[in-house]
């Protein structure tokens, strides 16, 4: 009976082993996986999308900054450089020195020329104050010397019309050719008299042109004033110092080399770095300003950066090129255009990286 048992027991599990292995079912069990792992990738991919369906994103996006270009106001030979590629420079920090000494010498010049214009100046108020004196007192002179040389050919006419009507024994012919000459004197010192009365008549003209000298002589100092201004300009403007907090870059300039008015020397990048995405026209539709973005960085994939929405550029990129395309002429091919989207970074800098300008990121909008 235990044998009979036990030989039974043997042939069911033989039974069990043939159907376990039996190919037909090894295809049905890998069939119902293969079912059970599609569902499962339908769902992670509905489920994906339902919960991105709103983000924007794409792979055409840049940091971008200030980079301020540093040119010199003055010509002359750099006696000082004091900086060095990619360094750290503080606002108001000494970048290079030109040789100062012909523009000191400029300066010297333009302050012996001030104080000679104004020397100038006040010597014609002085002159001012004296003619506005002296031209009435000429005309008042001119006026009494008149009346006086007027009384005298009245004298000397009366003398004169008396020697030539009196009888001939009363008087002498020396004495009638001495009114005579007395006479015509007389009326010479009138004709005389009358023109210096003309001379001195124009007092207001007189002082007016002594005024005029006097306004130039202003001008003048004036002149020499902004002179002067420029000439300390131009010794202030051998030293050049950085406008900005920032990284040196592009230093094209060394000691002893000659630097001309609005060449390029060096550019200063700002620290302040925002991100540049142009994204196709038909992915802003619900961007807004204020909207939350995922940025990426190619360079460091570490970085986890947060920022938001700025602004939206009112132009795509080709209106702006060298080259707008003209779509009126010629055939006509639709092509999708990019909108420049600022985005500001709020968090996620890492102070001991800086982010370099254009590097490629990949900024992603929650519009929603």
């Amino acid at each position: 009976m235990t044998a009979d048992t036990t030989d039974s027991k043997q042939d069911l599990d033989s039974s069990e082993e043939k159907k376990s292995t039996n190919p037909k079912n090894k295809k049905k069990a890998i069939r119902y996986l293969m079912f059970f792992i599609m569902i499962i990738v339908v769902i992670l991919i509905g489920l994906y999308w339902w919960f991105t369906r709103n983000d924007v994103s794409t792979d055409d996006a840049f940091t971008a900054g200030r980079a301020i270009t540093i040119a010199p106001h003055v010509n002359g030979y750099v006696t000082e450089l004091l900086v060095n590629d990619n360094q750290f420079v503080h606002k108001g920090q000494v970048l290079l020195r030109i040789d100062a000494r012909d523009y000191k010498a400029s300066l010297l010049q333009a302050q012996g020329n001030l104080e000679r214009a104004k020397a100038q100046y006040l010597a014609s108020q002085y002159l001012l104050e004296v003619a506005k004196k002296n031209y009435p007192g000429q005309l008042k002179v001119a006026e009494g010397q008149l009346e006086a040389a007027k009384a005298q050919l009245f004298k000397a006419k009366t003398d004169y019309v008396r020697q030539h009507n009196i009888a001939r024994p009363a008087t002498t012919q020396q004495a009638i050719d001495y009114a005579t000459s007395a006479f015509n004197q007389a009326k010479a010192e009138v004709d005389r008299a009358e023109g210096n009365y003309l001379i001195a008549t124009p007092v207001e003209a007189n002082i007016g042109n002594v005024k005029s000298k006097v306004s130039d002589q202003g001008g003048a100092v004036k002149a020499a004033e902004a002179q002067l201004e420029t000439a300390a300009l131009n010794v202030g403007w051998t030293e050049i110092r950085a406008p900005h907090d920032g990284w040196i870059s592009k230093r094209n300039v060394e000691q002893g080399s000659y630097v001309t008015v609005g060449q390029s020397l060096l550019s200063i990048v700002e620290p302040e770095v925002w991100v540049i995405g142009n994204y196709k026209e038909t992915q802003i539709t619900n961007v807004r300003p204020g909207q939350k973005v995922k940025i990426e960085v190619d360079a460091y994939p570490f970085m986890n950066l947060k920022g938001h929405v700025d602004s939206i550029q009112a132009g795509t990129g080709s209106v702006f090129s060298a080259f707008p395309p003209e779509n009126a002429t010629g055939n006509y091919v639709k092509i999708v255009q990019r909108v420049p989207v600022k985005i500001l970074i709020d968090e996620g800098l890492d102070p001991k990286v800086p982010l370099a300008i254009g590097l490629s990121v990949v900024p992603t909008v929650y519009t929603k």
